[in-house]
């Protein structure tokens, strides 16, 4: 019988323990290898992806589709031997061979769309095109599909736990209101009841609150991030629009803070061939304006843009988005329709994949190519221009009620009422949150 482990002495107890310990050492051992050659290749994406870091990349300026840096992300610079942190929010990555804005529209009639008109609440009258009586669900059933490469599926579980303590800003005109709508609707589903709710006033801001999580996702009206006459966010139909200059921090104090920033401005620009500029305050008796040409005024929101941005943005914590030009289709003859008939009644994309519209575009993409190009501001960039741009099939046209319902005189009228900015809910604007989510989670 062999003797107690208690009863030898110490040098043969550490000799005892050793042989009993000796098998289960080689086992575990063994254990490890096995998982290590079964595993190594996820574990090597895994931890891959901790190499990215913030940094301004090179673009084409070509002024049809510039492409622009999308990500701020360099690789680890191998030649100086630099290790960075990975972006906020990122837990993967994107091949660099891939670029999630080229691609083409796919019909999809399983997955699309990824909710229901009638199910999400928080959509505004003017985006409700089935209560409103469009008569097909067409526009609802299309997928973007990149070329080479696929976008990864949109999580509400990962964006509702990532944003658990945080705030999502959007902040812009009406059609980023409707990607924030967009937004709300993608994620609602997963919250009871109790805890949300939507806080609306007539000011700029509006929240939807995540009670659990300790998490908003906002909306804060500013049409050209600066300030102007139209910044009420109710009454602000002013058809001689004025932007005060330098004039981003008198919105931008409510900005900061923000964990998720997504801005847009680009519509309420286009007034004409000039644009007028406030040297001065609103307040002043007598007010200092000069005229500049569209492009200069939209050159000078681009540049406070980003400027603000780069001043008052941590990029260690906080990620900023732009989202690029949403397209009107008000004219069917840009596509080879008839003269005089605009985006009423089109139920099928425009198939010419070199299509891009109007020449204000091309100057406007221009601007915005060269101004980034020369910023340091960590901000990527949403090309959503392109691919929304042949869906000419997807805007609410008279289906819809703004401050209140078409008359039936105006809606047999479609060319001079139909509504060729705004897009249907669900529809594609889902799209653009898809494309949000990728570049948020894997940049």
């Amino acid at each position: 019988m062999k003797a107690p482990l208690s009863s030898l002495s110490p040098v043969n107890q550490m000799v005892r323990k050793a042989r009993i310990s000796t098998p289960f050492i080689f086992t575990v051992l063994a254990f490890i290898i096995f998982v290590a050659i079964l595993y190594g290749q996820d574990f090597a994406c895994t931890f891959s992806s901790f190499d990215n870091h913030q940094q301004p990349q090179t673009l084409d300026n070509s002024p049809r589709n510039p492409k622009l840096h999308s990500n701020f992300v360099e690789r680890k610079d191998k030649k100086k031997g630099r290790r960075e942190k990975k972006l906020p929010f990122a837990v993967g990555s994107t091949a660099e061979s891939c670029d999630i804005f080229d691609g083409e529209w796919v019909r999809d009639m399983e997955r699309k769309p990824m909710y229901e008109e009638w199910e999400c609440p928080y959509i505004q009258p003017q985006l409700t095109c089935q209560e409103h009586g469009r008569p097909d669900k067409d526009y609802q059933h299309w997928r973007w599909q990149p070329r080479g490469c696929d976008l990864p599926s949109f999580n509400a579980t990962l964006m509702l736990e990532a944003l658990r303590g945080k705030r999502m800003l959007f902040v812009g005109d009406s059609l980023n209101r409707g990607q924030y709508v967009s937004m709300i609707c993608l994620l609602h589903r997963l919250v009871p009841e109790q805890g949300k709710v939507m806080e609306s006033s007539y000011s700029s801001l509006t929240v939807f609150r995540l009670k659990d999580y300790n998490a908003t996702v906002e909306f804060y009206w500013a049409p050209f991030l600066l300030e102007s006459n139209s910044d009420d966010a109710v009454v602000h139909r002013i058809a001689d629009r004025v932007v005060r200059k330098g004039s981003i921090a008198t919105h931008g104090k409510h900005w900061k803070g923000a964990d998720i920033v997504v801005f847009n401005t680009y519509l309420w620009w286009m007034t004409g061939l000039q644009f007028k500029i406030l040297k001065g305050s609103f307040k002043d008796e007598v007010q200092e304006i000069e005229e500049l040409s569209t492009e200069d005024a939209y050159r000078m929101g681009m540049k406070s843009m980003l400027k603000w941005v780069e001043r008052n943005m941590d990029p260690k914590k906080t990620r900023v988005f732009f989202t690029s030009m949403s397209p009107t289709h008000a004219k069917s003859i840009d596509w080879g329709g008839e003269e005089g008939g605009n985006c009423y009644n089109e139920t099928t994309l425009i198939e010419d994949p070199e299509y891009w519209g109007s020449d204000s575009r091309k100057s406007i993409m221009k601007v915005i190519g060269e101004e980034f190009s020369r910023s340091k501001a960590p901000v990527t960039f949403l090309n959503i221009t392109q691919l929304s741009s042949y869906r000419k099939d997807a805007h609410t046209e008279i289906y819809k009620k703004q401050w209140g319902p078409l008359t039936p005189e105006q809606q047999a009228d479609p060319k001079s009422y139909a509504d060729c900015v705004h897009w249907c809910l669900p529809g594609l604007q889902d799209t653009w949150n898809e494309l949000l989510f990728a570049k948020l989670f894997y940049p």
